[in-house]
């Protein structure tokens, strides 16, 4: 059984081919995250997480639905987490839930997909952005075949920079950065209401026919990247840099 959690696409996507090999279920996390749900699955097969890098870690709000979720009968599990750089000390995160969950821990591996995260960081171009997602298809298919025949992903050794990403400075990250207060709409709106619907977190409600966001927000770009006139922008930083979205809603 595979899980997923994607703002823009990237892991979706990823999850989805990783599926088309193994002949596995989708399941998406963020359709439970919305109804505010955890779940009780059962299955024959390992479970499979994809989802992408939040301050070098699996996002806060996939981590916390796992714990809280239930997960029956199967008792592997392997993580894939789509990133444009590292996955820093992820790893030693995502053991730390599998002992919890008493789970065997078959590995995490990192697919390196097209950077997203517009709010913070310069966005490859559209044409750069497609040799990106060509490149990575190697790698989905190999990771999907590994999971399909049962082996563990090779170890990621962390450095020491990615220690220290994963550790404090993730949690500094999160305190000063991912906050919701730097976005803003313009009167390119046209009251679609896409962002309040795509919005994991019902963090987005439209007053006066414009989005307002209402302070829990976990930074996924789904609201900027997927508005379809260009109309939210994060601050001044995001006018120029390319919106990235792929998701198949």
């Amino acid at each position: 059984m595979i899980f997923y959690f994607s703002g823009t696409g990237n892991s979706q996507r990823v999850a989805q081919e990783i599926a088309d090999v193994t002949n596995d279920e989708l399941i998406s996390i963020h359709q439970y995250l919305k109804l505010n749900q955890s779940g009780n699955f059962e299955s024959n097969k390992p479970w499979v997480f994809v989802t992408p890098t939040y301050a070098w870690r699996m996002p806060k709000v996939v981590e916390r639905w796992i714990q809280e979720t239930s997960f029956n009968h199967q008792t592997n599990a392997y993580f894939v987490l789509t990133c444009a750089g590292s996955t820093g000390n992820a790893i030693k995160y995502v053991k730390k839930i599998c002992k919890e969950k008493k789970w065997n821990f078959k590995g995490l591996t990192e697919i390196i997909m097209p950077e997203n995260y517009l709010a913070m960081f310069p966005t490859p171009s559209a044409s750069e952005c497609q040799a990106i997602l060509e490149k990575a298809k190697p790698s989905i298919l190999a990771t999907a075949q590994q999971i399909l025949k049962g082996e563990s992903f090779k170890n990621i050794s962390p450095s020491f920079k990615g220690r220290l990403s994963s550790g404090p400075v993730h949690s500094l990250y999160y305190t000063l950065l991912v906050h919701d207060r730097g976005f803003k709409v313009s009167n390119q709106c046209v009251s679609c209401k896409k962002c309040a619907q795509r919005c994991p977190l019902n963090n987005i409600e439209m007053k006066n026919g414009k989005p307002i966001w209402k302070g829990n927000c976990t930074h996924c770009m789904a609201c900027i990247s997927g508005c379809p006139t260009k109309a939210i922008d994060y601050k001044s930083k995001t006018k120029d840099r390319y919106h990235y979205y792929i998701k198949k809603d």
